[in-house]
């Protein structure tokens, strides 16, 4: 019996790289090196960890996993959307000032050098249209609508993730991290219900055999061992989730305080067609798991979700924002190995006793 698994995305950064990125003062063919160094370093020790499929560790996406499309954009400004964590530093997103809205780069940039690297599968993951829907300002924009910014942001987002289908990613991920934020922010749940929505007309867009090929993923957040909406219960949003166009899903279970109760509510939330790859490891918790402890967590979700439905993967990327450093590349690795190892032990057993 297989049971597969796979990884969120992000991998911290060496502190080499880190200090590069912030000096601002590195020549720009120098850091291209340190990139493609980092990028073949990542994927040689995601490899090493028996993973069977592997990202390039996002380690060439600008400052972080939301903002990577817009960054340097002409037409935005720094006074966005503010994210706050519960540590209490805030991210701040970008604000779109003017038309029109376009990608500075779309993702299958760095999944084309990722594979050129890779002897085994590398998934992709992308930015969720309802995350960048948040730089269009409440107030509007003269002369373009958000009808129209939302007609370009669809268009850009199908073109990114077509684009990473046709050159060979094994999946393209959808991070909506935003979705329990939502619920934080606005508890009616018409916010979320306007992200649900939204990310369905994007995933509309693509064949039901495509859609096998995209999947979504949800966390409460991960940024210096901190969270933005952990305190937020997951029955007022996996309901809304499962919803969603997908025939994936990669949900943070590791770090919940009782995982039975969300197992319970993906098994009457799960379609089908659908496949769920809980969190087995939490990369916020700086105790790295046992193969030992990752094999139970998979037999105790085994007794809630069909084996013909269930997946393995973290609960988030283990360096979100560029400039984290609160866990270090070789926790990553070793949980990540840790993750492999208790899945195909959990599977023996499973494959044992039918």
């Amino acid at each position: 019996m297989n049971i597969p698994t796979e990884p969120i995305g992000s991998i911290p950064r060496s502190p080499e790289l880190i200090a590069a990125l912030a000096s601002g003062e590195v020549p720009p063919d120098r850091l291209d090196r340190m990139y493609d160094d980092a990028v073949r370093d990542t994927i040689a020790r995601f490899e090493a960890t028996g993973s069977p499929v592997i990202t390039d560790g996002e380690q060439r996406k600008y400052e972080n996993f939301w903002t990577y499309p817009v960054h340097g954009a002409p037409n935005t400004l720094p006074d966005g959307f503010q994210i706050p964590f519960a540590a209490g530093h805030i991210r701040r997103m970008p604000r779109l000032a003017h038309a029109p809205f376009r990608y500075e780069r779309h993702a299958d940039s760095y999944l084309e050098v990722a594979r050129r690297y890779a002897r085994v599968a590398v998934k992709q993951a992308v930015i969720s249209p309802s995350a960048l829907s948040l730089m269009y300002p409440p107030e509007g924009i003269p002369g373009y609508s958000r009808s129209e910014f939302i007609d370009d942001l669809l268009g850009e987002h199908e073109k990114e993730i077509r684009r990473c289908l046709a050159i060979g990613a094994h999946k393209v991920q959808v991070d909506f991290t935003e979705g329990r934020l939502a619920v934080k922010l606005d508890p009616t749940g018409e916010l979320l219900n306007s992200f649900i929505d939204l990310n369905n007309l994007a995933l509309g867009r693509f064949s039901e055999d495509e859609r096998q090929r995209i999947g979504v993923h949800t966390c409460p957040g991960g940024d210096r061992d901190s969270t933005h909406s952990a305190d937020v219960d997951y029955a007022n949003l996996l309901p809304s989730l499962f919803e969603l166009k997908a025939g994936n899903f990669y949900v943070a279970l590791a770090g919940e305080p009782d995982p039975v109760q969300v197992l319970k509510m993906i098994r009457e939330c799960i379609k089908p067609w659908q496949r769920v790859f809980v969190g087995v490891t939490a990369p916020i918790d700086p105790r790295i798991e046992t193969a030992e402890q990752v094999r139970d967590r998979v037999l105790q979700a085994a007794e809630y979700i069909p084996l013909a439905q269930l997946g393995t993967t973290d609960d988030c990327g283990f360096a979100p924002f560029c400039d984290d450093c609160s866990t270090t590349r070789d926790t990553a690795f070793a949980k990540i190995r840790a993750r492999v190892e208790g899945t195909a032990m959990a599977a023996a057993i499973l494959e044992g006793s039918r």
